[in-house]
């Protein structure tokens, strides 16, 4: 998927501390000049209209279940992790998600 063709990006997160939270708030900032809508859900409700899936890279196995063949963007770090730096790029920039 091209970046440039994401409408909706999904933070999804476990029972946790809010650090999800404050990434999905630093993605908003981030894309605020983009056409894309930044949500915080639990990574076992990833609602369908999703087109891209960021979380820690722990949760993937579960956000995978959940996503319905979207792309998904693992982390390591919630703040300043290169895969979010990179998907950021492709968004405002174009380029492969999930490739």
């Amino acid at each position: 998927m091209n970046g440039k063709d994401i409408r909706k990006l999904i933070v999804a997160c476990d029972a946790g501390m809010g650090s999800s939270v404050m990434l999905a708030s630093q993605l908003r900032k981030q894309l605020k000049k983009s056409d894309v809508r930044v949500e915080h859900t639990p990574v076992n409700s990833i609602p369908a209209d999703a087109d891209v899936v960021v979380c820690h890279e722990g949760l993937a196995a579960r956000a995978a279940a959940g996503a319905q063949g979207k792309p998904i963007v693992t982390f390591k770090v919630f703040i300043g992790d290169p895969a979010v730096t990179k998907l950021v790029a492709a968004i405002k920039n174009g380029g492969e998600v999930g490739a």
